[in-house]
């Protein structure tokens, strides 16, 4: 059985929405005026009609005064043991890119784990990120380029590197094939989800890739250790 062609279950924007408006006692017609959309706007989304921009989805966060991770984070209870099967994987979808939570969202401890995929020409965008806390990375497929604090790291399956999250750091696909990799984030503060700092800048990159007709290329990386 192939392991990364499975379909897992995707977070519904729309009902985080209206999640989120409803668990604050605001009506469509206020977050419309608080927002500057139209209410049939915020309608159609929360029915699954239409999919929202970074843009809009960053009014509604003001708006609702949430981060706009938020709308992508699953509501549950954190545990001590979690075990999830392949199908059962929170899965977030970006711009020439997947990654799909290994059960962290959903543990107690300060651990975080997610499959990274990234199909030619995916990366985290031309802007960096640092947060708290250790990051582990675990070639599994492709060839994935690591820029930590402007220095180049190739990894082919097998490869790792750890460093130090409060370093700031990016990746892409360097190569012409899907690439595949596990990321583990540890020793992180507590009340903190640094996945979602991974999570907003892809976001955010998606969104100006997206306006500016082309993504991350050789020339936006430094050159290789």
């Amino acid at each position: 059985m192939d392991l990364f062609s499975r379909e897992a279950e995707s977070i519904d924007v729309g009902q985080r929405l209206k999640h989120l408006r409803e668990e604050r006692q605001i009506s469509m017609r206020e977050l419309a005026r608080r927002s500057g959309l139209s209410a049939n706007a915020l309608s159609m989304i929360e029915r699954g009609l239409t999919s929202p921009s970074v843009s809009t989805l960053t009014k509604l966060a003001a708006a609702l005064q949430v981060p706009i991770t938020a709308f992508f984070r699953p509501e549950n209870s954190k545990e001590n043991v979690v075990f999830r099967k392949a199908t059962e994987r929170t899965r977030i979808p970006f711009l020439r890119g997947l990654i799909e939570g290994l059960g962290g969202e959903f543990f107690s401890g300060r651990v975080e784990a997610f499959l990274l995929t990234l199909e030619n020409g995916g990366s985290s965008g031309p802007s960096g990120m640092l947060h708290a806390g250790s990051e582990i990375v675990y070639c599994l497929r492709g060839m994935l380029e690591y820029e930590v604090e402007n220095k180049r790291y190739i990894l082919e399956p097998g490869d790792s590197l750890i460093f130090s999250a409060y370093m700031n750091h990016r990746w892409r696909n360097a190569g012409k094939t899907v690439v595949n990799a596990i990321i583990v984030i540890s020793c992180f503060n507590e009340n903190e989800s640094p996945v979602e700092y991974h999570l907003a800048t892809l976001l955010q990159n998606s969104e100006e890739d997206k306006g500016d007709g082309h993504g991350v290329t050789d020339a936006d990386f430094p050159e290789e250790v």
